[in-house]
């Protein structure tokens, strides 16, 4: 019998309170102690492995400087849309780029550019270089190959 996998919304919805823990430096025990659990509790919180009932999230939003809207937005301007939050391991993909240390810094230096046009610039940036960084179609590398630009 396989394990049942956490509800994307509570995913998603405890990917948010592990963010924001982590842009405040936060430890999961000293939140743990603030809200009255145990750190073990907020692992499952934030896996999404648990929900999180309201009055939790209230203290929780509390605890963390922001507002309980925080935890079912995208993006500042909708509402959470389940759409593509099917698939969980989508989402822990998400959750671990917005949690480690690159993700982190890039997500709170994009948050600080509030003019949209600058935004689209910074996002066709980062698409063209993940597109140059891709490996050529149809190129197989061999045993033995030079790297390019090595050969003698």
């Amino acid at each position: 019998m396989s394990a049942k996998l956490p509800n994307p919304i509570d995913a998603y919805v405890g990917s948010r309170v592990r963010t924001r823990r982590l842009m405040l430096g936060m430890s999961q025990e000293r939140l743990a102690e603030q809200i009255g659990v145990t750190f073990q509790q907020v692992q499952k919180y934030e896996k999404g492995t648990n929900r999180i009932g309201a009055s939790r999230l209230q203290a929780i939003a509390g605890v963390l400087a922001i507002p309980v809207a925080f935890f079912f937005q995208q993006d500042s301007s909708q509402p959470l849309n389940t759409d593509g939050l099917g698939m969980i391991n989508g989402l822990e993909d998400l959750s671990e780029f917005l949690t480690s240390k690159e993700g982190l810094s890039l997500n709170k230096a994009f948050m600080k550019i509030n003019d949209p046009s600058i935004r689209q610039s910074v996002l066709t940036l980062v698409k063209s270089l993940a597109n140059a960084s891709e490996p050529l179609a149809g190129h197989v590398s061999r045993a033995g190959d030079a790297p390019v630009g090595l050969h003698s």
